[in-house]
């Protein structure tokens, strides 16, 4: 079942398609905004919340599939077409919306994620969220504080704790349906066995240079289903391009969707 997705729209119409992001597993629309609106200099630009993140609907389904009807309910809604930025897991729903409604995707950026299953898990961190205690919790800071026992790193911390609402009527809640990300994690890390099709428009495939998320082994797959593919990294950048090094990133999806 197709879901209408919240989403977050910065810039105003003009000649050229809007940009369509699509943030990673555990993000939102909010983790793009500083990028959203620097890109929006010259097009309307609409950043989303995926399925059973931030402020969109749950469902028990979150296969790419599913995420990728989503998608292309937003850009059939902003004119029939758009050029997609996938991130992560927004990555993976963005090839498989290329692949599968490529009248959609005029061009395509997929950052640090190949059309490949990863053997990792992330479940670990949802075992952290689960277990951050909610009940009392008014600032972030403190709950930093508490799900620090469970995750040494701070900018992993920071990153989940944009997903926690402090000010929900109902008390402190994650902006996550972990139930549902816990129990498709497989189909998350995994990628389709069933995938067809094939992408022949412009398609820019921009890795992190200390990020092994995209291997060698990887470009022949990716060539495969996305032939006018180009390959990128930028230094210094992990998983996280986008974070890590946000000038290089802005710098380098403009030249791509400006050619």
């Amino acid at each position: 079942m197709t879901l209408r997705l919240n989403r977050v729209t910065y810039g105003a119409a003009g000649e050229t398609p809007p940009l369509l992001i699509v943030h990673g597993l555990f993000g939102s629309a909010r983790n793009w905004g500083v990028i959203a609106k620097r890109l929006s200099d010259s097009r309307p630009v609409i950043a989303v919340d995926m399925r059973n993140h931030g402020e969109s609907p749950w469902a028990d389904d979150h296969g790419y599939a599913d995420l990728a009807a989503d998608l292309a309910q937003v850009i059939e809604e902003a004119g029939g077409r758009a050029d997609v930025l996938g991130h992560s897991m927004g990555g993976k729903a963005a090839m498989i919306l290329a692949l599968s409604r490529p009248e959609t995707v005029r061009k395509l950026v997929v950052a640090d994620i190949a059309p490949v299953a990863y053997a990792h898990s992330q479940t670990p961190l949802i075992t952290a969220m689960r277990s951050l205690p909610l009940e009392g919790l008014t600032s972030r800071g403190e709950a930093d504080k508490r799900l620090a026992e469970q995750v040494d790193d701070a900018g992993t911390r920071a990153f989940l704790l944009q997903s926690l609402d402090l000010k929900s009527p109902g008390g402190p809640r994650w902006r996550l349906n972990l139930d549902v990300l816990q129990h498709q994690m497989d189909r998350i890390t995994g990628w389709p066995d069933d995938v067809a099709g094939r992408f022949d428009g412009p398609a820019l495939f921009l890795a992190g240079g200390t990020s092994d998320y995209v291997r060698p082994e990887a470009r022949g797959r990716i060539k495969a289903l996305f032939p006018a593919a180009v390959m990128a990294k930028i230094p210094g950048a992990g998983h996280w391009l986008h974070a890590d090094r946000p000038r290089e990133f802005e710098a380098a999806i403009r030249a791509f969707f400006d050619a």
